[in-house]
């Protein structure tokens, strides 16, 4: 390829002048330019930078041709190499770039920027080998720089070689010129990173002198402490690391690591001795809460009770509304929690009679609102408990004498919620927020409970108030990346039914995960050149365990359940379906029907022409901020269509999908390998069906769903003929050092045998029992169907899978029998919607508009 003269060259570097500074359109022009002399119109790095400028443009197939047919005119170039690797970057094809960024060093093995872009490739994809190799080439060309002996010092760091990054540090930090008495943070957060290695290289004695030495550098002071405080411990220089968590506790006595911190220092040998230490802080500081919460968690009885006095008397004397969400802790403790009612049931009685807390007291009269407080406290108490129409009239109580605070209407609605009235608790989340609406807290929690109860229309109206003006709330919500709000939303839809909805918020979720992962990009020299390195190892370690985050398990999971009942039963022609639903009507109900169906599609029509209007306006909107050359990288990413999503070809690979990153960090929970079984068998993937029944029986040998999994892995097993024999071997040996037993009948029958009082073992076991002999479904469903209070399990959530079970053919013919059984669980639950009676709702409707007298709960009693 001839190089080009001096005019040519002069415009290709206003070409590499005009990418840098995204001016993509002048950066056309000067490669027409060029281009257009017949001695250079197949110029190969040319070529390849008018498609690196086509693609920040979003015309990635132009781009690709050019960029490629540059390469082929120029084989030899290091620009085309780099510049196909930056083409295969944008498309995040990060394994693709780094062989271009190396076949780039090739032709130009010192080039400063292809070592750094590789670099980033190589921390991003987390490829540490071959990025400590990387940032070793640019310390050799680039000593006197602070990114190069920061970066090879990192590498050293992430592969654990503490004592080296230790090293490389100390050379560095010798070459800084700071005086001892200037601010300089930059300095301060390298010896902070410096100290940080020496604890992780586990020289404890070394990092505390390090910080002694440096401490007056260092900016961070309250770090320096916290720092201190742990190596001392860890060097058993346990007075002096008792003096520093008392200097620190003067700081903040608030702060329970501190409480932990000191405990550790003065080792007390009993209760009495750790309460006397407790006690001592609350002398020196009487307005704290921690020193008075934390020897709950220990002390018990008589004593117990004497602390718990003292701090109930000061949260409800104060008005401390979160009171019960500090002690909701103690209530895995049977005995603390019979202590809790009997004292605060005690002072409610005292205060309506006397206004003080016990009758006893000496003392002055306590303010109206401490019984208020008191009362707040006890519904709280008794919805812990389940036992929620105690819970109700203490609530109701509280809100008669004071109509207009918030937080009653909020325990009043989280009530009903857990009593199984999600439409009770809308209604009452509603009344909240509308005692003030400029509160995005109540807002969103209004939102969430209409969510729950399938109102998704009134919830993206309600998070309206606070989203962008211009913009549809939906739209808003997903580009700030307002994760409950889709999680939530999927769920609802899933609950209705509408399969495609609920995938395109799981797969929104999905993208928001990609692109923080994606945002990392922009940290790694960031961090390097504002010295902000302690972050920098944090927000690595996070991207490397990001999926483990609840909103992405609770997104995988809705999206794999679905593809699931997609496999089971795939989404028919709407055409088909309504013959055959038409099929048995008559003329009357169908001309009904049609009519209903007009309607309905009239609506929808003017919906459609809403929202399209919207969508003009947003496009008008955004034409306008594209106008000047500063144009987005990459193209649009590809649209998510609900049909498409649900009707996939394949809906099991779609499964596998959400389901890989699970099974790598969310392995400690059963239903991740749960939901692997049931994909794999239906896969009919035989030794990952046992792969996923191991690693749950490891977690959970008793589960339920593991049982039901176990059942039908046998006798799959057991019909199975065309296994090849190291397969069966490996199958039949498994089993056998597993479970001790292969008979999926016998099995079944042990299992019932030993949790027998325990309805959601028994659940399983009538399903297990009706699937492998449907002659047995009589037996199946009056084992199903007990309701003794003996039988534990009892709650709102598994009677309604077994109401669902006898409605929907897994338990045989249950129908007959759920009516019984609904309007048995309706006497043990009697705000559950799942066990109102038909035509409840109805009635409901009534009630809110303020025709029929009464409130829903009276209204559910009464029927």
């Amino acid at each position: 390829m001839p190089t080009l003269p001096p005019k040519e060259n002069a415009l290709f570097k206003r070409i590499l002048r005009c990418y840098e500074h995204k001016q993509y359109r002048n950066g056309l022009k000067f490669c027409k330019q060029i281009l257009s002399n017949p001695k250079f119109a197949e110029h190969g790095e040319t070529l390849a930078m008018k498609g690196l400028t086509l693609n920040c443009l979003g015309k990635k197939d132009e781009a690709y041709d050019l960029v490629r047919r540059g390469l082929r005119n120029d084989l030899k170039s290091h620009v085309c190499w780099h510049v196909y690797g930056l083409l295969q970057r944008s498309d995040k094809k990060y394994d693709e770039a780094i062989k271009c960024y190396r076949n780039a060093l090739k032709w130009d093995k010192d080039n400063l920027q292809i070592l750094r872009d590789l670099s980033l490739l190589q921390i991003q994809m987390r490829d540490l080998e071959g990025y400590r190799e990387t940032r070793y080439q640019l310390l050799q060309l680039r000593p006197a720089q602070r990114a190069s002996w920061i970066g090879y010092a990192i590498a050293y760091h992430l592969l654990e070689d503490y004592e080296m990054a230790a090293k490389i540090i100390e050379e560095f930090r010798k070459t800084q010129q700071t005086s001892p008495d200037k601010v300089d943070y930059e300095y301060s957060e390298l010896l902070l990173y410096q100290n940080q290695v020496l604890r992780e290289a586990g020289l404890h004695k070394e990092a505390l002198e390090h910080l002694a030495t440096y401490e007056k550098q260092i900016c961070d002071k309250l770090a320096v402490d916290e720092m201190k405080g742990d190596l001392l411990i860890q060097l058993d220089r346990l007075d002096e690391a008792t003096e520093v968590y008392r200097q620190l506790l003067e700081r903040n006595p608030e702060n329970w690591s501190y409480y932990r911190g000191l405990e550790k220092a003065l080792k007390p040998a009993s209760v009495e001795e750790k309460q006397k230490m407790y006690e001592d802080t609350w002398d020196k500081y009487p307005k704290a809460l921690v020193p008075r919460r934390l020897p709950l968690n220990f002390l018990a009885g008589e004593k117990f009770r004497e602390c718990l006095d003292r701090y109930l008397r000061m949260n409800f004397s104060k008005g401390c509304p979160p009171v019960f969400t500090t002690l909701k802790s103690l209530y895995k403790d049977k005995d603390k929690v019979s202590i809790i009612e009997e004292l605060v049931v005690g002072y409610e009685t005292s205060l309506n009679s006397c206004r003080m807390f016990s009758q006893d007291d000496d003392g002055k009269e306590e303010p109206p609102t401490t019984l208020l407080w008191v009362q707040y406290f006890l519904a709280q108490h008794y919805d812990q408990i389940g036992q929620q129409s105690s819970a109700l009239e203490y609530i109701n109580t509280a809100i008669d004498s004071t109509p207009t605070l918030i937080e009653l209407f909020l325990i009043k609605a989280k009530i009903y919620k857990h009593a199984g009235n999600i439409r009770e608790a809308v209604r009452w989340m509603d009344e909240a927020q509308a005692l003030d609406t400029a509160d995005r807290f109540i807002n969103s929690k209004c939102a969430k409970y209409m969510l729950k109860a399938g109102m998704v229309k009134e919830a993206e109206e309600m998070c309206s108030k606070f989203t962008r003006e211009g913009a549809s709330a939906v739209e808003n919500l997903n580009e700030m990346q307002c994760m409950w709000f889709q999680t939530e939303c999927a769920l609802a839809y899933k609950a209705m039914n509408k399969y495609g909805e609920a995938l395109k918020k799981c797969h929104e979720i999905e993208r928001h995960f990609v692109e923080i992962t994606d945002d990392q990009f922009d940290f790694h020299t960031y961090c390097m050149r504002k010295m902000t390195l302690r972050s920098y190892v944090d927000l690595l370690k996070l991207e490397d365990v990001l999926r483990m985050h609840p909103f992405y398990y609770k997104a995988s999971r809705t999206a794999i359940e679905i593809y699931i009942a997609l496999h089971d039963h795939p989404l028919t022609d709407e055409n088909k379906e309504l013959a055959a639903d038409t099929a048995n009507l008559s003329d009357k109900e169908l001309k009904k029907m049609r009519n209903k169906q007009r309607r309905a599609q009239k609506k929808a029509q003017l919906e459609e022409e809403k929202k399209n209007a919207e969508k003009e306006k947003q496009l008008k909107n955004q034409k306008k901020k594209k106008e000047d050359d500063d144009e987005e990288i990459g193209g649009p990413k590809e649209e998510l269509i609900p049909e498409k999503l649900a009707r996939v070809d394949n809906p099991l690979e779609e499964a596998v999908k959400f389901l890989t990153p699970l099974k790598t960090l969310v392995k400690n929970k059963i239903e991740t390998h749960l939901l692997a079984f049931e994909i794999y068998f239906r896969k009919e993937k035989f030794l990952l069906m046992l792969q996923s029944v191991k690693r749950a029986f490891s977690i959970d040998k008793d589960h339920p769903w593991l049982h039901q999994c176990v059942v039908r892995f046998f006798k799959a097993v057991s019909e199975s003929k065309g296994l090849a024999v190291p397969v069966s071997t490996v199958l039949k040996r498994e089993i056998s050092q597993l479970f001790g037993e292969s008979n999926p009948k016998r099995f079944n029958e042990a299992s019932l045998n030993k949790h027998s009082d325990s309805i959601s073992h028994r659940l399983a076991a009538a399903k297990m029992m009706f699937y492998l002999d449907s002659s047995t479904e009589k037996k199946a469903i009056e084992l199903a169907i007990a309701l003794d209070e003996s039988l534990s399990n009892r709650t709102i959530q598994i009677c309604t899978d077994v109401l669902a079970n006898l409605r929907d053919g897994s338990l045989g013919d249950g129908k007959p029998v759920a009516e019984a059984y609904r309007t048995d669980c309706h006497k043990i639950f009697p705000y559950a919607l799942a066990f109102m009676p038909p035509g409840y709702e109805e009635n409901m409707k009534i009630a809110v508009n303020g025709d029929a007298c009464g409130e829903p709960e009276e209204l559910a009693n009464d029927m």
